[in-house]
């Protein structure tokens, strides 16, 4: 009976012992790896480079990036992806006189906007296709509906040309003025880096899409983290 117990003693110590840490393992490092990093969308160009390190030639990849941009948000404020900087970004294009589409879109991301209240790395930009009627005022009025806090959501305009060349060659979607007050735009947000790559398309009007959005986001952001916790050698 008495080594019985002892037995007993011993495997309960044992499980004391082991299986908080096994969880911590299951939690923290393996974690780690429930989600697959997500793609990087856009054009890409293998290169070699020289590795300083290793002392020879490696293959690598250069990715699309938005490029740099200078844009006005609804306070005046100049914004350009340089400001942004070490920031994940969610992007879209709307205009204030759209029917009904822009307000289904913005109501979304009026809702991760206030999830991701509290996070410094993430900011979402809502960009007018029609700059010349949507102004810095008329944008400051239209927010009203949505930002009623300290937001990082921007509504942005500046001059036609640098707002189309910005969606098609850096967002890769369509930007165009249809005449009689009407545009043909994408109706997509977009998922960018703090390098500036695309990660990610959604469908804005879609709750489907946002929310896969929302969860990217969370793994975009995690990938950032552990991108900085990692030693550079």
């Amino acid at each position: 009976m008495i080594k019985f117990s002892l037995i007993k003693k011993f495997l309960i110590l044992v499980f004391i012992l082991f299986i908080p840490g096994f969880f911590y393992y299951l939690l923290t490092l393996k974690g780690q790896n429930r989600y697959h990093a997500l793609s990087i969308f856009g054009p890409k160009k293998p290169v070699q480079r020289y590795d300083s390190v290793k002392g020879k030639y490696i293959s690598d990849t250069i990715y699309h990036t938005i490029g740099d941009f200078r844009l006005t948000d609804q306070d005046g404020k100049q914004i350009s992806l340089a400001s942004l900087h070490d920031k994940v970004i969610v992007a879209g294009f709307f205009y204030t006189h759209c029917p009904t589409l822009c307000t289904t879109i913005n109501g979304y991301i009026d809702s991760l906007d206030r999830n991701y209240a509290k996070s410094k790395m993430v900011n979402f930009l809502s960009i007018t296709v029609d700059p010349k009627r949507d102004t810095v005022g008329v944008l400051k009025n239209y927010a009203k509906q949505f930002a009623d806090r300290d937001s990082k959501w921007r509504f942005l305009t500046g001059d036609t040309s640098t707002i189309y060349n910005l969606a098609r060659k850096g967002f890769l979607v369509n930007a165009v003025d249809a005449g009689n007050g009407e545009f043909i735009y994408s109706d997509k947000l977009v998922l960018v880096d703090s390098h500036g790559r695309i990660r990610g398309y959604y469908t804005g009007a879609s709750l489907t899409d946002v929310s896969r959005l929302n969860d990217e986001i969370k793994v975009l952001v995690k990938q950032e983290l552990l991108e900085k916790d990692t030693p550079m050698y």
